[in-house]
């Protein structure tokens, strides 16, 4: 069991090596990948759970942690392309964890849970999904793609706690550089 061990965790690995496929839509040649993305949506459903006083906020972040781990197998597929294409994210999911034991038991226990969206963790980590998606749109807006706005706003929908509703209405006039900016620089530092 240690070699599948070892073999998964390789594989989660290549999630660092499956761009989001939507920002291609934009011309973005360099787009967020699957790893950059999960990691963030798990930190902002650590940061959600909080807000929200959820009695176990790593819960919430874990089940962020793993939404998105059949991708390594399906790749990222945008709405476009999954009016085309079937996959069978079951199928993967199964796959990937088959001969894990407890490991693979507990990852599926987590992605059915996100998948279902019933759990107040689930509602939490989808509304992270969904900001996470917003905050890259907005950065992506500031560079320049006017069309991310359509990201951005894509958000919104569906947006079930408060905190993440808060948060979204926040981001609408954000600036993403507004926190290095803050960052007060003693004087010998300071640009001229």
């Amino acid at each position: 069991m240690l070699k599948k061990v070892v073999n998964f965790l390789f594989e989660l690995g290549q999630l660092r090596f499956t761009p989001r496929s939507g920002w291609h839509q934009l011309g973005i040649k360099d787009p967020q990948n699957d790893a950059e993305h999960t990691v963030r949506t798990a930190q902002i459903a650590f940061v959600l759970a909080s807000m929200e006083g959820h009695k176990n906020p790593c819960h919430c972040a874990t089940v962020a942690l793993f939404h998105d781990i059949a991708e390594i197998r399906t790749g990222d597929m945008n709405k476009i392309s999954k009016r085309y294409h079937y996959t069978d994210e079951k199928l993967a999911d199964d796959e990937q964890v088959a001969g894990l034991g407890k490991v693979g038991e507990n990852v599926l226990i987590v992605k059915k849970e996100f998948q279902e969206g019933q759990t107040y963790a689930s509602k939490i980590a989808k509304d992270a999904d969904r900001l996470e998606l917003m905050l890259t749109a907005k950065e992506l807006l500031s560079q320049g793609y006017s069309d991310a706005e359509q990201f951005f706003l894509s958000g919104f929908v569906g947006m079930e706690t408060e905190s993440a509703k808060q948060i979204a209405e926040e981001l609408r006039d954000a600036d993403p550089a507004a926190w290095w900016k803050a960052i007060k620089l003693p004087e010998e530092q300071r640009c001229p």
